[in-house]
């Protein structure tokens, strides 16, 4: 285990993830991974989540201890409505690389000014998209580490966003036409480490020429260019899992890369007894009541279904997710966010409460590592963002994968092509179709071959974390290489 030099200054992390459910959620398994080995740590949030947090768990969650304390930085947005739902993630992109810079530089200076109650800042470990902070690092001489909280693969194709841009194959030049006459099935060759991709398979703001997606091209290659200036990046990802694209970002990033994950189960060698472990992140109240609704329930025989914290979809395909689960004669856990139906409440048919009664139980959020872990839990539902692949794959779960945005439609094509742990279900949802890939999942022969694999990447991935794994003694390396570089000569 990485360990702080005898006689030396207790290091301090200051750790800044990006303001959006999928992000904090591991930028804080690895804050108290690095408070468990002696780092004093600073968790910077907005404002607008720090409330949000409030809201969840409660007036006094976040009080901190005397080495794991809270600090807040503005957003620049202006208030939100609703109040508690994540926010538009272009202008957050946008608010955030312009505004943020100046309050972060003040809270550094304000940190470095409180002698004696907080060591000096060492390192700061950043959020991969909010590569601003790059600047105050440089500024104060201190390295920084980049969080990339995508997959490894999500991450090399951000990287290529600029190569699709200089082919022409970006701006689309009559994107409904294009996207209607297999524009989306083009072979993209060109990336090294992933053979296979096509255009369908790269991050989804390549696919319709609006404002927010021509930014969101723009802003990805801007920070994927700045993760050059990095002291290191990290992955939370695993070795044997994503080996050729690691080999890949390797050969073409100057950071050397740590795949540290998957932490859910690395953060599991936390002490049990820590006071950080009841620490939590989840920016909606947990309904745990479903883990006693699953107790009741046959080994296997649960599909669970959670489309993440951003994913939104019409009205129409809520109903259609909705008689496809019904249809499908399977019991199910059903997670649907207040934000869930775009623009609207999400209401289900009278008609279909009445026909699921029994079987079915929904919820408004829940403890998802521990749903995914539960023996009655047979199958996942899911949008594909990289925190729920990987917590499905620490549970052993085959996957049905209904990709919203972002890096997503890359999870997907890795998950069903690669890994062979899930099956795509079509973005233009029917619930026949849902209804029969539920009872395969389930119960059906593909659904039992994707199943022994998940388990076998289960066990890989179990391996990775486990003392003399690659992945623990990645992070090992990361405290040892750079987080403790920051500390001055006398310091050590």
């Amino acid at each position: 285990m990485g360990s702080i030099p005898v006689g030396s200054e207790k290091p301090h992390a200051v750790c800044v993830p990006y303001p959006a459910q999928g992000h904090i959620n591991p930028m804080m398994k690895l804050a108290k991974l690095l408070h468990a080995r002696g780092f004093h740590i600073t968790f910077v949030n907005t404002e607008y989540n720090h409330r949000r947090l409030l809201n969840s768990r409660g007036p006094t969650a976040l009080d901190g201890l005397p080495d794991f304390r809270f600090h807040t930085i503005p957003d620049g947005l202006p208030p939100s409505d609703p109040a508690d739902g994540t926010q538009h993630i272009p202008s957050l992109c946008k608010s955030t690389m312009n505004t943020c810079l100046p309050h972060f530089r003040d809270l550094l200076a304000r940190l470095n000014e409180v002698q004696g109650e907080v060591p000096p800042v060492s390192c700061i470990v950043s959020d991969g998209i909010m590569s601003f902070t790059l600047d105050a690092a440089e500024e104060l001489g201190v390295p920084e580490v980049l969080f990339w909280t995508t997959s490894a693969c999500g991450f090399m194709a951000y990287i290529h966003y600029k190569d699709v841009v200089d082919k022409g194959l970006l701006p689309l030049q009559d994107a409904e036409a294009q996207l209607r006459n297999e524009y989306l099935d083009t072979p993209v060759d060109w990336i090294r480490g992933m053979p296979g991709l096509r255009f369908r398979d790269l991050p989804s703001f390549i696919r319709a020429s609006t404002p927010d997606n021509l930014f969101m091209v723009k802003f990805g290659i801007r920070e994927t260019q700045r993760a050059s200036r990095a002291s290191a990046i990290i992955l939370n990802t695993y070795e044997e899992l994503e080996r050729p694209v690691l080999d890949a970002l390797a050969s073409i990033l100057s950071p050397p890369i740590y795949p540290i994950g998957p932490l859910p189960l690395l953060s599991q060698k936390l002490p049990p007894k820590s006071l950080v472990a009841n620490i939590g992140s989840n920016l909606w109240k947990e309904d745990r009541s479903c883990l006693g609704w699953l107790q009741g329930r046959r080994p296997g025989s649960v599909v669970y279904v959670n489309f993440g914290s951003i994913t939104v979809m019409s009205n129409q395909q809520l109903v259609e997710f909705a008689w496809g689960l019904a249809g499908s004669g399977q019991d199910f856990l059903w997670i649907i966010r207040p934000d869930l139906v775009l623009g609207d409440s999400a209401v289900l048919p009278k008609e279909f409460l009445e026909e699921t009664s029994g079987r079915g139980l929904l919820a408004s959020w829940c403890p998802q590592e521990a749903v995914l872990a539960h023996t009655a839990v047979g199958g996942f539902l899911t949008h594909s963002g990289w925190n729920s692949t990987l917590e499905s794959i620490c549970g052993g779960q085959p996957m049905l994968c209904w990709p919203f945005f972002a890096e997503q439609q890359t999870n997907c094509r890795y998950a069903c092509a690669e890994w062979g742990i899930g099956m795509e279900i079509d973005s233009n949802v029917r619930r026949e179709e849902l209804g029969a890939l539920i009872r395969d999942l389930i119960s059906g022969t593909k659904g039992k071959e994707m199943r022994k694999k998940a388990l076998a990447w289960k066990e890989s991935a179990e391996n990775a974390v486990k003392q003399g794994g690659y992945s623990a003694m990645n992070l090992d390396k990361l405290v040892e290489e750079v987080l403790l570089s920051g500390l001055t000569p006398d310091e050590q």
